[in-house]
C-alpha cells in the first residue's frame, strides 16, 4: 500500500432522486466503472462504562449511576485500491494524545494504516466518562475511584481499534454523493457584547444587559453517503458545529446525537450506518438566550436532534457524486506557543500563582470547591505550569477523497470563525471540519476573543493567534490536496 504524503513541522418521501441509476454516478467520471466505486465498510462498538466511573465535563465530581443510551465508537473505512483511511467517531469529551497514539499503534499493528490515515475524533458528550493518560498522577483527584477510571481508559484503544477491524471486514463498493445541508435556528454563539461594554459568557436567558452576539455561529450541515449497488443508503457521515452539553445529570448518553441518529435510523433502517462528528463549536452551544423555555435535559437533545435529522432529509435531494475517488491523507504537527499563567487579575509571582492554582484545585471534589472561574483558572496555571515552558504540539489533519470532498481535524475547543475561515478557503466543495480530533489542546479562541476575555479565554493553554495557526496549517494542506487530486 502506497503511503499518502505526510507534513512534519509543525413515512417521511425523500428518495425520488434515487431513480437516477448508478451508472448515471459512474458515467460521470473518467475513470473505468470498476475503478471509480471505493470500497467501504462500517461498524460500531459499544465503549459504555460497565461500572460507575466519574463523568467528564464539568469541574466538580459526578459518578456515573445508569446508561440512558450507550456510548459508541464509529468507523468508517474506505479503500480506494491503493490507500486505506479510517474516520472514527466517539461518544466522548474529547481525544488525549495517549488515546490517539495508542489506538494508532493498535490499528497499525492490525491493518497497516499509518497514524495520517486514521482520523479519531469525539463528539464532546459531557455524559460520558473522564479522560486522562493511564499514567498520569492527577487519577488521584477521583480518590477511590480511580482505578475505574484508569482500566476504563487502558481499555478504549482496543475498543475502539475493534471498530476499525470490524468495517475493515464489512468493505464493499459504494458510490459516494455529497452535499451541505442548512439548519439556521438550532446553534447560537454563546458570547455577548454588555452594556457595561464587557463579554459575557453564557450571559442567562432574557438577560436584559446583552446588546448582541460576539461572534457567528455555522450553519452548514455537510453531509457524505455512501450507496450500494442497489443505491441503496448504506452510511452517512454528517457533522455539525454546536456543543453537546444539553442532556446533563448521570446516566450515560451520547447526547443530541443519539437522537439524531434514532430519528435517521427510522427513515433509513437500521442496516445504514449513521455517524455523527461535531464541527467548531468553542463558542457555539444552543441555549437561545431570547427565549424564557428551559433547554436542558434528553427531551431537548430530543428536539435539537430531531430538527438536524429534518435538515439532514431536506438535503438529500442535492447530494451530488464525487468527482474522483482517489484518497489521500497528510497531517501536520504545529507548535502552539503557550499562554500566559495569570489573568489581570492575578499578578503575584509565578510560584505563588501556582501555590494558589494547586489550594484551589484541590477544593474542586470539596463539600465547598471554590468559585468557577478560580477553578477555571487554576486547572489552566497547573497544565500550563506543568509543561514547564514547552510548546503544545497540535495535530491538524487533512483526508480528501476525489476533488470534491475533505475532511479536517483539529484538536481541541475550536472558536466558530476558525472553521469558518478554513471552509471558507478549502478549495472543496464539501469540507467537514471535527474537532476534538487526535488529541486535544483545550480551547482554541480566535485572537480578537483574548483582549475580550472570560471563560475560553481564561481556560485556553495555547496563547493569542494559536488557532491562527491551525487554520493556516489546515488551507496549506488543502490547497496541496487540490492540485494532487486534481493532477490525477
Amino acid at each position: 500500500m502506497t503511503k499518502p504524503l505526510v507534513v512534519t513541522s509543525a413515512p417521511f418521501v425523500f428518495c425520488c432522486w434515487l431513480i437516477f441509476p448508478l451508472a448515471s454516478v459512474l458515467a460521470q467520471t473518467n475513470e473505468p466503472k470498476e475503478a471509480s466505486l471505493l470500497q467501504v465498510g462500517f461498524a460500531q462498538v459499544d465503549i459504555t462504562p460497565v461500572r460507575p466511573t466519574p463523568m467528564a465535563g464539568y469541574y466538580g465530581k459526578r459518578l456515573s449511576t445508569e446508561t440512558h443510551d450507550p456510548l459508541w465508537a464509529k468507523a468508517t473505512v474506505m479503500d480506494d485500491g491503493k490507500n486505506s483511511i479510517a474516520l472514527i467517531s466517539i461518544d466522548l469529551i474529547a481525544t488525549t494524545h495517549w488515546l490517539t497514539d495508542e489506538t494508532r499503534r493498535i490499528i497499525k499493528s492490525q491493518s497497516g494504516l499509518d497514524p495520517e490515515q486514521i482520523l479519531i475524533t469525539a463528539t464532546h458528550s459531557h455524559t460520558g466518562p473522564v479522560l486522562f493518560d493511564p499514567n498520569s498522577s492527577r487519577y488521584n483527584r477521583f480518590g477511590n475511584d480511580a482505578d475505574e477510571t484508569k482500566q476504563y481508559m487502558l481499555e478504549l484503544p482496543s475498543k475502539i481499534a475493534e471498530s476499525v477491524a470490524k468495517a475493515l471486514a464489512d468493505k464493499k463498493p459504494v458510490a459516494v454523493r455529497h452535499a451541505i445541508g442548512q439548519e439556521t435556528q438550532l446553534a447560537f454563539n454563546r458570547r455577548f457584547f454588555m452594556t457595561d461594554g464587557t463579554v459575557g459568557w453564557n450571559p442567562g436567558k432574557l438577560n436584559p444587559r446583552i446588546v448582541r452576539e460576539a461572534g457567528p455561529t455555522d450553519d452548514r450541515l455537510p453531509m457524505v453517503g455512501f450507496y450500494n449497488q442497489q443505491r441503496e443508503l448504506t452510511g452517512l457521515l454528517s457533522n455539525f458545529s454546536i456543543h453537546l452539553d444539553t442532556v446533563g445529570g448521570t446516566q450515560w448518553s451520547a447526547d443530541m446525537p443519539f437522537a439524531l441518529e434514532h430519528a435517521l435510523g427510522r427513515v433509513f433502517g437500521p442496516k445504514c450506518h449513521l455517524q455523527y462528528s461535531t464541527g467548531c463549536c468553542g463558542d457555539v452551544n444552543h441555549i437561545d438566550v431570547r427565549n424564557g423555555f428551559d433547554q436542558k435535559g434528553h427531551a431537548e437533545a430530543a428536539r435539537i436532534g430531531t430538527r438536524l435529522a429534518g435538515a439532514v432529509l431536506r438535503s438529500l435531494n442535492s447530494l451530488e457524486p464525487t468527482t474522483g475517488n482517489r484518497l489521500h491523507a497528510t497531517k501536520q504537527m504545529v507548535k502552539l506557543p503557550l499562554a500566559n499563567y495569570s489573568s489581570d487579575r492575578l499578578k503575584a509571582a509565578n510560584q505563588e500563582r501556582i501555590e494558589w492554582a494547586k489550594s484551589i484545585s484541590e477544593r474542586a471534589n470539596s463539600d465547598k470547591p471554590a468559585p468557577f472561574m478560580e477553578m477555571v483558572e487554576a486547572f489552566r496555571i497547573l497544565d500550563v505550569d506543568a509543561r514547564n515552558g514547552e510548546p503544545i504540539e497540535a495535530e491538524v489533519q487533512v483526508i480528501s477523497l476525489g476533488k470534491d470532498i475533505a475532511w479536517v481535524s483539529l484538536p481541541g475547543e475550536i472558536f466558530v470563525q476558525l472553521g469558518l475561515a478554513i471552509k471558507d478557503g478549502s478549495p472543496f466543495v464539501t469540507t467537514t471540519i471535527s474537532e476534538l480530533a487526535n488529541g486535544s489542546v483545550g480551547y482554541v479562541p480566535t485572537r480578537q476573543a483574548y483582549a475580550q476575555g472570560n471563560y475560553e479565554v481564561v481556560s485556553a493553554r495555547c496563547a493569542e493567534g494559536s488557532g491562527e495557526m491551525l487554520v493556516d496549517s489546515a488551507l496549506q494542506q488543502l490547497r496541496k490536496h487540490y492540485e494532487i487530486q486534481s493532477a490525477k
